[in-house]
């Protein structure tokens, strides 16, 4: 049993809330602010990957950019 983990290989019941709890928190933000953006809400369930993170921060950092300057 090194570093306290078993070794089953699992989290345990309290690290599946934290995990959770870190999504609400990445989710709700983009949640609010992508229609703003013209993107539907549920794409910010995207966000939950980092990479899904990165690139919808990228699409809304430059969205006047796609669009042509319009809006």
């Amino acid at each position: 049993m090194m570093g306290g983990y078993n070794m089953g290989g699992g989290m345990g019941g309290g690290g599946i809330i934290i995990m959770l709890i870190f999504a609400a928190l990445v989710v709700i933000p983009f949640w609010r602010l992508l229609p703003k953006f013209g993107i539907p809400n549920w794409v910010s369930l995207v966000s939950i990957i980092p990479l899904g993170a990165l690139i919808l921060l990228w699409v809304m950092a430059f969205r006047d950019k796609l669009d042509g300057g319009r809006g």
